[in-house]
């Protein structure tokens, strides 16, 4: 059974004919949103679609599929996650990384200590910010900054991390 990766939400329809709006969460929508390319909508079994038509409108993709022509047949979408398969990943840029690489890895500070282990990633801005949680403890929320990640070892699943002063706050 392939991986899926999640590239984006169906979070309403738009019209009568089918139309599904959708929320892109990919950073490749013009790769992954093309006429022609098969998504997969997370139901259970996974839901195989074709892409018919794309356009953009007020900051969301809007979506066709073949075979879809009426608000009814997309309506169960709703609310539900768009994904492709692994083979439909492309390589990235030496020193970029997909999250299903980052989350998982161990992270190890300057001192040869271990913080723990990434579980999440947030995008509040210009660079993610990886979440690793502690026990008894806030979680550190550490910034994907060339500053602060020194190294990444995908075979190791180890992340080596130069921690800024004052980001770790042990009083509580």
């Amino acid at each position: 059974m392939p991986d899926y990766y999640d590239i984006g939400t169906i979070v309403n329809t738009h019209g009568i004919r089918g139309e599904v709006r959708v929320l892109v969460t990919t950073d490749f929508p013009a790769d992954r949103f093309k006429v022609g390319n098969t998504v997969y909508v997370a139901t259970s079994p996974k839901t195989a679609l074709t892409i018919q038509s794309v356009r953009e409108h007020k900051g969301l993709t809007l979506l066709t599929f073949k075979d879809y022509t009426d608000i009814n047949q997309v309506l169960p979408f709703k609310g539900k996650k768009l994904q492709v398969t692994e083979t439909a990943l492309q390589p990235l840029d030496e020193g970029s990384y997909y999250y299903k690489d980052i989350i998982g890895l161990t992270v190890i500070d300057e001192q040869g200590q271990t913080l723990g282990k990434v579980n999440e990633i947030l995008s509040p801005g210009p660079n993610d910010v990886w979440v690793i949680p502690r026990s008894g403890k806030s979680d550190i929320l550490l910034p994907f900054l060339k500053s602060v990640v020194q190294s990444i070892d995908l075979d190791q699943k180890v992340a080596h991390v130069i921690v800024p002063e004052g980001l770790i706050d042990d009083a509580d």
